[in-house]
């Protein structure tokens, strides 16, 4: 009964999802284009032999960031066979796209409709199927099953919050949970939350995201940028979302630290503008990163002519795969997606830069990895926006201190290592041939 009302609730939902889709792209675009593989339409470049077909699941930026070590060890393992990367965000998409160019291939993910699905299934023909995190879509699922396409839950999480909301549904959420080949859990409190929601062969082979890295590139190019900022404090508030900048910028004006500068980092390019105005409605000078270091995300952005000019104290990071380049110029790193309810977002790749990190209360997409950066002495957490001017007032008059916690995050992000290379030998099983 619960499936075929969720069956009929997306009957009903899906013209109103396509008509989402044009209002979304009034801000970006590419919500209109490749609609037709919202659909199970493809409209790429298809698999031109019988070679295995590895598809993964990454639905917008960083779960396609957190993908890249896993996906590069698969074509290692099997370079024979093609990978198919699939999104469901415009901005995922350009990811994958300026992560692997070429060497995948790429589409959205239909939507959760039984013939959308059945149609995806018989165009890309999957010899193994790869979901990042938590999507969890019940049709997908079932039809993989019914195509014997083995799907794997891979880099699963489960928060406290979302096990609650899933368990109410009883049998139906075991039904559905059951239906993946493999569970591969980030921890062991998201495995034993999974198997009671119904997941079988669960096993628990750490988080991927702890082998994520800076390309070295990358690191020099945020080298580069702190040479021509100079010796100011420098602080990055990261992938900030809707609502939270106006608390970032109260948290700034409290700060009392001289000279200090700002790097904010929208999560979602969309509000590059939108941002930007909000900061200089509050009267502060700001600078964007394509106007002061111009050039693609590449070897041209070296190329800062120019120091930055003394009386800009915000700087916008408004480019998209520089995130790294941003960690690498700062001295501390507030993680954004944690003031507000939202979950929080990745800490983990700014402690591999080595940057002393500060996050919200709001974390429950990250507990484990949050309390164990905590617990290692590489993050501090905060309450709020006065919470966090103290903590980075404080860390910025003591300098001993930033350099302790900026060697116990390089520390624990390498202490987690391995995740990639336990999930490959899973998949491997998997594959045939």
């Amino acid at each position: 009964m619960l499936r075929a009302i969720y069956n009929a609730l997306w009957w009903l939902v899906a013209p109103l999802a396509v008509l989402r889709l044009l209002i979304r792209s009034r801000k970006e675009r590419g919500y209109r284009e490749h609609i037709g593989e919202r659909f199970g339409y493809a409209s790429g470049r298809l698999p031109e032999d019988d070679t295995p077909l590895i598809w993964v699941h990454a639905v917008s930026v960083g779960e396609t960031r957190a993908a890249q070590p896993l996906i590069e060890a698969l074509m290692k393992a099997r370079p024979d066979a093609r990978i198919l990367l699939t999104h469901m965000t415009p901005s995922g998409r350009a990811t994958g796209e300026q992560i692997f160019g070429d060497r995948v291939l790429r589409s959205y993910l239909p939507y959760d409709l039984p013939h959308a699905v059945r149609r995806f299934l018989r165009t890309w023909r999957p010899s193994l199927g790869l979901v990042m995190e938590t999507e969890v879509w019940p049709t997908l699922i079932d039809e993989c099953r019914r195509a014997d396409v083995p799907l794997v839950l891979t880099n699963a999480r489960m928060s406290a919050r979302s096990y609650k909301r899933a368990a109410k549904f009883g049998s139906g959420t075991r039904e559905v949970f059951g239906g993946f080949a493999r569970v591969l859990a980030q921890s062991p409190s998201d495995a034993e939350r999974l198997t009671a929601l119904g997941a079988r062969n669960v096993a628990v082979l750490g988080n991927l995201k702890f082998d994520m890295s800076t390309p070295p590139e990358l690191a020099a190019r945020g080298h580069a940028w702190r040479a021509a900022i100079g010796a100011r404090p420098v602080w990055v508030a990261a992938s900030t979302r809707e609502g939270e900048e106006e608390l970032v910028l109260q948290a700034f004006a409290a700060l009392g630290v001289e000279d200090a500068l700002l790097i904010l980092v929208p999560r979602h390019p969309q509000r590059f503008n939108e941002v930007a105005a909000l900061v200089e409605r509050s009267g502060l000078r700001l600078e964007r990163r394509s106007t002061w270091a111009p050039g693609a995300a590449g070897a041209s952005a070296l190329s800062v002519t120019r120091p930055l000019p003394e009386d800009v104290t915000v700087l916008l990071g408004d480019s998209m795969g520089e995130l790294g380049a941003y960690y690498a110029a700062s001295d501390l790193a507030f993680i954004g997606g944690s003031l507000l309810p939202l979950g929080g977002q990745n800490l983990i790749e700014a402690c591999a830069v080595g940057v002393p990190v500060l996050i919200g209360p709001h974390v429950f997409n990250f507990t484990q990895a949050t309390a164990d950066a905590v617990a290692a002495g590489a993050a501090v957490q905060v309450q709020d926006p006065a919470d966090l001017a103290r903590a980075l007032r404080e860390l910025f008059n003591d300098k001993s201190r930033r350099l302790a916690m900026s060697g116990a995050a390089s520390a624990f992000a390498a202490r987690h290592r391995g995740a990639t290379a336990r999930t490959v030998d899973v998949l491997m099983a998997l594959l045939p041939g």
